[in-house]
């Protein structure tokens, strides 16, 4: 199968599959069947099988699955088997949060450092990260092979910054701003809009009453 026909909700549980696969091996489990995966991740063992069959399905039958075997193989399909340089937009609280975030590197993603137009900022560090000025983003970008960047800015400002970006070669945008950002077919940008996830809950629980 094209991996452009495969839908964005099969994308989306594959980081899961990755985390409570993780979480078996550090408990020393060596194989799993789609069954007892399934009662661990609240799916259905046929979502399972349907899900990795569009990757080539790694089960045995009367087996399961090879549990380090299996986190492998959906690392590499994540492309996070490889370093990804990433650096943030913003060090607000927010971005020094992101920043501190330890488990990064493990993931695939390297954070080079931070971007601020904030004079007190900058020669600073948040989370062991250098603070670096804007004046040296476009030109930071291009030496370093920075493929991701994540914003952690005001709306106001998302846009002229994810424009730099692009014109600087990044592949692709974790937008924490506010705001939707227009960028090319060739830019990916995913959004993480906290205040709308809140209104989100709030909708469900105030069904629940």
């Amino acid at each position: 199968m094209d991996k452009s026909d495969i839908s964005l909700a099969v994308i989306k549980r594959l980081p899961r599959y990755y985390r409570h696969l993780e979480e078996l091996m550090e408990s020393g489990v060596e194989r799993i069947s789609s069954h007892d995966l399934s009662v661990r991740m609240n799916v259905t063992a046929s979502q399972i099988r349907q899900d990795l069959n569009n990757f080539g399905g790694f089960g045995q039958q009367g087996y399961g699955y090879n549990v380090p075997n299996l986190h492998e193989q959906i690392a590499k399909i994540l492309g996070i088997d490889q370093i990804h340089n990433m650096i943030i937009v913003g060090a607000g609280n927010l971005g020094r949060a992101i920043a501190g975030y330890s488990n990064f590197e493990k993931r695939g993603f390297k954070v080079m450092g931070l971007f601020d137009s904030n004079p007190a900022l900058v020669g600073t560090q948040a989370g062991g990260h250098n603070i670096y000025p804007m004046d040296d983003f476009e030109d930071y970008i291009k030496e370093n092979n920075v493929e991701i960047i994540a914003l952690t800015i005001p709306r106001e400002a998302a846009q002229e910054i994810a424009d730099c970006a692009v014109k600087a070669g990044v592949k692709a945008i974790w937008n924490f701003a506010p705001t939707d950002i227009m960028v090319p077919d060739k830019v990916v940008v995913e959004n993480v809009h906290l205040s709308e996830s809140l209104m989100t809950l709030s909708y469900t629980i105030s069904k629940m009453n």
